[in-house]
C-alpha cells in the first residue's frame, strides 16, 4: 500500500493533484489510500488513480490504513505532528520535509515562499518520482440538472480575510448580466444568506442562488461547464483551473505566487494588490487589500480572459 496523507480542502487536494498522479505512476501495481477528509471523496473520484479515500477528522484518520504500508508520503505539511501520525503506521519508507522533533532527517527542506504546487512535486522529486506541475487538470464530471454556459461568482470563503465585499459581487453581477452573462451565486450552506443578498442586490432571480444547494461533485460540474468563474483564493479558483474554465481570481493577504493559476494559462487572470502596509484590520467587512480590489478592475480582467478563449477557439477551429 501507498498512502499519502492530505487531510485538508478543495484547494489543497486540487494543488496536490500532480503529486498524487506521480505516485500512481510510480506505483502502478500498489494500491494508492488517499488520506483526507471524507467529504471530498466526489473529488478524490475526480482525481483519478486514487484507489481508496481514508476518511480524517482533521489531521488524524478514522480508522486504521489497513495492511502495511510499503510507503507513507506526507502531503499535508512540514511537520511533526503528520510525520509522527505517518511514522505510527510503521512504512517501510517515509517521504516527507526534513523535519528534526520528528526525527526525520532524510528530506529535502522546506521553503515558505514556494508554490503549493511546486513544493509538492519538488519533495517527490527528491524521493526519485518525477512530478509534472502542470498536470492539474481534473476528470468531467457528469453535469446530470445542472445549468451549463453560466457565470459563477463565489463570494464567500472559510477565511474572511478572503472574501471581495459582497456589494461589490452584486455590481459585477448587474454589469455582467448587462452584457449577456447568466449569473448564478454558489457558496457553502452556511454562506447561502451571502449569495441569496448578492444576488438580491443585483436583481437576480431566486434560482440563481445555489449556494448550499450543490454538493462538491456538484460543484464541480457547474465549474467545469461554466463560460466564467470569479471568486476569492478559495478552492472554487481551483476548480476553475482543473477545468481550465475561464476565472478570475482575487487575491488578498496570500500572494498569487503561491496559490494562484499557472501563470501561463491565458485563460485564469489574478488580480492582487500587492505587498506593502496596510492598515491593521479587526476581522469585520473586508481586508484592506481585498477592498482595494475596484469593480472596473474586475471588469477588465474579465475582458482579457475571455478574448483568451476566443483566441483559443480560434486557433482550435
Amino acid at each position: 500500500m501507498i498512502l499519502a496523507l492530505r487531510a485538508l480542502g478543495v484547494g489543497d487536494l486540487a494543488t496536490a493533484v500532480p503529486a498524487l498522479r506521480a505516485l500512481r505512476a510510480a506505483y502502478p501495481d500498489r494500491e494508492l489510500v488517499l488520506a483526507a477528509p471524507g467529504w471530498l471523496g466526489p473529488l478524490v473520484e475526480l482525481v483519478g488513480g486514487v484507489d481508496r479515500l481514508l476518511p480524517t477528522d482533521g489531521l488524524w484518520w478514522r480508522q486504521r490504513p489497513g495492511g502495511p504500508v510499503e510507503v507513507a508520503v506526507n502531503l499535508h505539511g512540514r511537520g511533526p505532528d503528520s510525520h509522527r501520525l505517518l511514522g505510527a503506521v510503521d512504512p517501510r519508507r517515509l517521504f516527507a520535509f526534513a523535519n528534526g522533533a520528528a526525527a526525520h532527517l532524510d528530506g529535502p527542506g522546506w521553503d515558505d515562499e514556494e508554490h503549493e504546487v511546486a513544493r509538492w512535486c519538488r519533495l517527490l522529486s527528491a524521493y526519485g518520482i518525477p512530478a509534472d506541475p502542470t498536470d492539474l487538470d481534473l476528470r468531467r464530471p457528469d453535469p446530470g440538472g445542472l445549468p451549463t454556459g453560466v457565470t459563477v461568482l463565489h463570494p464567500g470563503s472559510k477565511v474572511p480575510a478572503k472574501r471581495w465585499p459582497a456589494g461589490r459581487y452584486a455590481a459585477l453581477a448587474r454589469a455582467l448580466t448587462v452584457r449577456g452573462h447568466r449569473v448564478v451565486v454558489t457558496g457553502s450552506a452556511a454562506e447561502r444568506a451571502t449569495a441569496a443578498r448578492v444576488a438580491a442586490d443585483a436583481g437576480l432571480p431566486a434560482d440563481a442562488v445555489l449556494a448550499g444547494r450543490t454538493d462538491l461533485g456538484g460543484l464541480a460540474a457547474l465549474v467545469a461547464g461554466a463560460r466564467l468563474v470569479v471568486s476569492g483564493d478559495t478552492g472554487v479558483a481551483h476548480l476553475a483551473t482543473g477545468y481550465r474554465t475561464a476565472s478570475v481570481v482575487l487575491f488578498g493577504p496570500v500572494a498569487p505566487s503561491h496559490w494562484g493559476p499557472p501563470p501561463d494559462r491565458r485563460r485564469h487572470r489574478v488580480l492582487w494588490a500587492g505587498p506593502g502596509e496596510w492598515p491593521g484590520w479587526d476581522g469585520v467587512g473586508s481586508h484592506p487589500m481585498m477592498a482595494a480590489l475596484g469593480l472596473d478592475e474586475v471588469l477588465a480582467a474579465v475582458d482579457e480572459v475571455e478574448r483568451a478563449v476566443r483566441a483559443d477557439r480560434a486557433v482550435a477551429a
